[in-house]
């Protein structure tokens, strides 16, 4: 009799547990499809968006060199001249003289590129390039400054003048003013030239008549030229 009790006993208490149980994993099981499961979708969904962005950003750069300009004379007596550079081949290099644009060309398979017959304005031209590739430009590149000069330079001589004779004293000094940038030869001696533009030249006469060969010659290739003829008697 007593034996019976205890079984039973223990049988309800062992069908107490098996509920208790059954009702923990119900509760378990409904959080997890209400929470976890959405929470898992919206993680998978992060990182396959954060994998994504990545991948863009690694094929689209954010930088983009710019182009270099081959060095070029500082002056140039022509009005169209041409500038040539490098870049990375497959780019478009855009030209920009005195701050506007003026030409677009392809760079080649080597990445080198040529702006032909670029026109300048008289005076100082400032001539840059820009790399433009997938909709983004890069920094401007290095800068040229080339001065376009049409003009020849003044050349004024103050002595000797033209049929002067020499006596006695066989040195003579050819002197006179020209542009301040300008270089001065007399019969293809090099005079010095003040920065104010004013020259001089000490020579040696011969015997009789003596020509004289007086060049003024500026940066950007303009010339003057004079010629006189002076007598020297001993």
């Amino acid at each position: 009799m007593s034996n019976s009790r205890i079984s039973r006993r223990e049988l309800r208490q062992s069908k107490k547990k098996l509920i208790y149980s059954l009702a923990g994993i119900v509760f378990i099981l409904f959080l997890l499809f209400k929470f976890g499961i959405p929470l898992l979708i919206k993680f998978s969904i992060f990182i396959s968006g954060t994998k994504q962005d990545t991948t863009q950003m690694a094929d689209q750069p954010s930088f983009i060199a710019p182009p270099i300009l081959n060095p070029y004379v500082s002056a140039t007596n022509s009005a169209q001249i041409t500038i040539s550079g490098n870049a990375t081949s497959k780019q478009t290099v855009k030209l920009y003289v005195n701050d506007q644009g003026v030409d677009i060309k392809e760079t080649n398979v080597d990445g080198s590129f040529s702006f032909d017959n670029v026109t300048l304005t008289t005076g100082e031209n400032t001539i840059k390039a820009k790399v433009e590739k997938d909709n983004k430009t890069s920094d401007f590149s290095n800068e040229l400054i080339i001065s376009y000069k049409n003009k020849a330079p003044s050349l004024d001589v103050s002595a000797p003048s033209d049929g002067q004779s020499f006596e006695k004293d066989p040195s003579v000094t050819v002197k006179g003013k020209t542009d301040p940038d300008a270089k001065v030869t007399v019969n293809d001696f090099q005079a010095i030239v003040g920065d104010q533009g004013d020259f001089s030249y000490s020579m040696q006469l011969q015997n009789g008549d003596n020509q004289l060969k007086i060049v003024a010659i500026d940066s950007a290739g303009n010339k003057t030229e004079k010629d006189l003829k002076v007598t020297y008697s001993q």
